[in-house]
């Protein structure tokens, strides 16, 4: 049986291959299939498989801030909550890449949000959400300016 450390490198190794895909080739659609849907599917697998493996080995509960601190003593819940984290990040970095691509925003401004969201979760989400805010916002004074010149024959 593998242990624990094993087991969390190994995901780690799975989480940065997707995450290491999103930022070379990110219109690359095979890529973006393996990062944003097989590895996350894969890690969401794993998960499952430590629960059920671990979960009765456990105490604690999600009714309280304690009685997580409770569940996550044992270092195979800790592993599994770990993996939730590695499952949900790269699938929302995998969104934010797709997103990204279909709005036509440029690779450069997609790559500091995807670091943020693989270190940090939800603050590179809002990274990316005020860096496309700001995108349409561009976009739409463009538009508008576009309008007024053609409207005044310019």
């Amino acid at each position: 049986m593998i242990g624990v450390e094993a087991a969390f490198s190994i995901v780690n190794l799975m989480a940065l291959a997707g995450w290491l895909l999103l930022v070379a080739v990110p219109r690359n659609a095979a890529a973006l299939f393996a990062a944003g849907t097989v590895v996350p599917l894969l890690l969401s697998a794993i998960y499952l498989g430590l629960l059920a493996a671990h979960a009765g080995e456990a105490s604690g509960s999600f009714s309280s801030l304690q009685g997580v601190a409770d569940l996550f003593a044992n270092r195979w819940i800790l592993l599994a909550g770990w993996v939730h984290y590695l499952a949900f990040d790269l699938f929302i970095g995998a969104w934010e890449t797709r997103d990204a691509t279909a709005r036509g925003l440029s690779r450069w401004l997609l790559a500091p949000c995807l670091a943020l969201t693989f270190m940090l979760g939800p603050i590179g989400l809002l990274a990316y959400h005020s860096v496309l805010l700001r995108s349409i916002r561009r976009s739409h004074e463009k538009t508008k300016s576009r309008n007024q010149r053609e409207a005044s024959g310019a």
